[in-house]
C-alpha cells in the first residue's frame, strides 16, 4: 500500500496537469494582439478598412491603376494582428493584386472569440463577401494557422468560386504538430481544434502552392510536406532555404514572388 501511494500521487498531479492544458489550450495556440483600428491601419501604408470601418474584417490594398489580376485574400498566422502582415501587400500590390488582409475574431479591433469554429467560421464569410464585391478570381494565402484556417473555410463553402490557394508553412494536421512539441501528451483526445487540412483538401481542385521553411523549428517542414503529398489538386512546391517559420520571407524577392503568382494564374480563363 506504502509503494501504491506515491503512483497515486504522480497520476493525480499528472492528471490536473492533463486537466489544465486541455483547458488552456485557445493560450497556447492562439496569440492575438489586441489594439485599436487606427493602430492596425498604421502598419500598412495605403490600405483602408474593409469593408468599412465600423464592420471592419481587415485591411484593403490594391494597385492605384491598371487591370487587377485577381483578389488574395491573407489568414494570418496565430500570433500579432493583420496590420503585421503588411509584407504581404508590398509584395502583390505592384504585381497587379488586391490584397485583402484578413482579420479574425478576438484579433486586432475585433471582438470574438477564439478557436476553430469561430476563426472558420468567420473566415467563410469573409471569403463569401469578397467574392460577392469583386468580379476577379478569388485566391487564400493562408500562413501557418492561417492555412488551416482557409483550408477549413474553403471546404464550408465546398470550395466555391476560389481559383487557387498558397499556403505558407501550413501543416498537415494540428494534431501532428503538438504531438511533435508535446510527445508526452495525449494530444490526439486533449485537442478540441483539429485544424485538418488534408481532410479540408481533399476535395478541392484549384491550384495549390505550398511554401516550406526548410528549417523551420514551430511547425517542420515535414509536415507541409505530408500536407502537399496527399493534395490531389495540381500543386507545386517552394522551399525557402536555410530559414525557419518566422523569417522566410526574408528570402524572398519581387521575382520569386512572380514566379509563385504566376503560376497560381496559369489557368486563369482570363
Amino acid at each position: 500500500m506504502k509503494a501504491v501511494a506515491p503512483l497515486l500521487r504522480i497520476l493525480a498531479v499528472f492528471a490536473i496537469a492533463i486537466t489544465g492544458l486541455a483547458m488552456s489550450q485557445d493560450r497556447l495556440l492562439y496569440y492575438p494582439d489586441k489594439t485599436v483600428l487606427a493602430e492596425v491601419t498604421r502598419f500598412v501604408p495605403g490600405a483602408q478598412a474593409w469593408p468599412s470601418a465600423e464592420s471592419f474584417r481587415g485591411l484593403l490594398a490594391a494597385p492605384a491603376s491598371g487591370a487587377v489580376r485577381g483578389t488574395i485574400l491573407v489568414f494570418h498566422g496565430n500570433a500579432g494582428h493583420a496590420g503585421h502582415r503588411g509584407f504581404y501587400a508590398e509584395a502583390l500590390v505592384p504585381l497587379g493584386w488586391r490584397v485583402i488582409l484578413a482579420e479574425y475574431p478576438g484579433y486586432g479591433p475585433r471582438p470574438g472569440k477564439l478557436g476553430e469554429e469561430s476563426l472558420v467560421t468567420d473566415a467563410a464569410e469573409t471569403i463569401a463577401l469578397a467574392r460577392s464585391q469583386f468580379a476577379e478570381p478569388i485566391y487564400l494565402l493562408g500562413e501557418s494557422l492561417g492555412a488551416g484556417v482557409a483550408a477549413a473555410a474553403s471546404d464550408r463553402l465546398q470550395h466555391s468560386g476560389i481559383a487557387g490557394m498558397l499556403l505558407v508553412t501550413p501543416w498537415d494536421r494540428l494534431k501532428s504538430v503538438a504531438a511533435h512539441h508535446y510527445p508526452w501528451l495525449p494530444v490526439g483526445w486533449l485537442l478540441s481544434d483539429r485544424y485538418d487540412s488534408v481532410a479540408h483538401l481533399a476535395t478541392f481542385r484549384g491550384r495549390v502552392a505550398v511554401v516550406l521553411a526548410e528549417a523551420d523549428q514551430i511547425v517542420p517542414a515535414n509536415f507541409g510536406r505530408l500536407l502537399f503529398d496527399g493534395l490531389a489538386a495540381e500543386k507545386h512546391l517552394w522551399v525557402v532555404p536555410n530559414t525557419d517559420h518566422n523569417d522566410w520571407v526574408e528570402r524572398t524577392d519581387a521575382a520569386w514572388w512572380q514566379s509563385v503568382t504566376q503560376w497560381l494564374l496559369a489557368k486563369d480563363p482570363r
